[in-house]
């Protein structure tokens, strides 16, 4: 099966679909870079190689047996991921960008079971960063 209209690798490959793998790619992005602007046209794959990250830092070592990354990655390192996502929203109004960078601010830090102070979203984010860190012993990844 094809998975048009796919971009989680999760369903990709629980769902048996075809996949062109990439994460020997993926695994070189994390070794030899700090930071990436991913600047692809719509369409072009930036949530699948997001998503796939997102798997790798998180340990979810299932998705990636006899895939290219799986023998030369550390699964025992399991880094918490801050996810923030734009895509697919319209931001006519500048204070619209603030509030959803806060919402999901505020949905990651209920998933990992943060209470944090509600403040401006760089502060938050930084407190997050730092919060995750402390308690995990890993670096987290934004």
């Amino acid at each position: 099966m094809l998975p048009i209209g796919m971009s989680s690798l999760r369903e990709i490959r629980t769902m048996d679909c075809y996949y062109v793998d990439k994460t020997d790619h993926a695994r070189c992005l994390v070794e030899r870079g700090k930071h990436y602007f991913l600047s692809r046209p719509r369409r072009f794959g930036k949530t699948l190689l997001v998503d796939t990250l997102q798997e790798l830092f998180e340990g979810s070592e299932e998705l990636f047996r006899g895939l290219a990354v799986h023998g030369k990655w550390d699964w025992s390192a399991r880094h918490p991921v801050v996810r923030l996502s734009f895509g697919g929203r319209n931001f006519v109004v500048l204070d619209r960008v603030q509030r959803d960078a806060e919402a999901q601010l505020e949905e990651t830090e209920r998933q990992a079971g943060l209470e944090l102070d509600p403040v401006e979203a760089s502060i938050r984010l930084r407190r997050l960063i730092r919060t995750l860190h402390e308690r995990t012993g890993q670096r987290a990844v934004v």
